[in-house]
């Protein structure tokens, strides 16, 4: 069966040096078919959104962002989709800012819901 994005929620366990996410932001995904589109804040991002469409195994989107000085900015990246050993999602996220210099390579893990509320 497909892997699905929806409802998932979803924190960046290792982050590149040019970006603004961090432990502390919290992406809430949803899916139709295979369009995924997430919302998320948290950290040095007051407010963001992503959206993109799935394969197999590879995500890819667009992002926009404010962050907490009220920089808005933005950009594309290509995840590499997969499941941990524990069974949660991983997404290996591969970024390229549009609206300023920078790329890297982000890990986001499926957040243990007990440690969202």
């Amino acid at each position: 069966m497909p892997l699905s994005l929806d409802g998932v929620r979803m924190r960046v366990v290792s982050t590149a040096e040019g970006g603004e996410v961090n432990p502390e932001t919290l992406f809430e995904f949803a899916q139709d078919g295979l369009v995924v589109s997430a919302r998320y804040s948290g950290g040095k991002v007051r407010l963001g959104y992503l959206v993109g469409t799935m394969s197999a195994d590879v995500l890819r989107f667009r992002y926009a962002q404010v962050d907490d000085s009220g920089r808005l900015d933005g950009g594309h990246s290509t995840c590499e989709i997969g499941r941990m050993v524990n069974g949660r999602i991983q997404l290996v996220e591969h970024f390229v800012w549009d609206s300023r210099v920078g790329s890297g390579t982000n890990v986001f893990e499926e957040a243990d819901v007990k440690s969202v509320s």
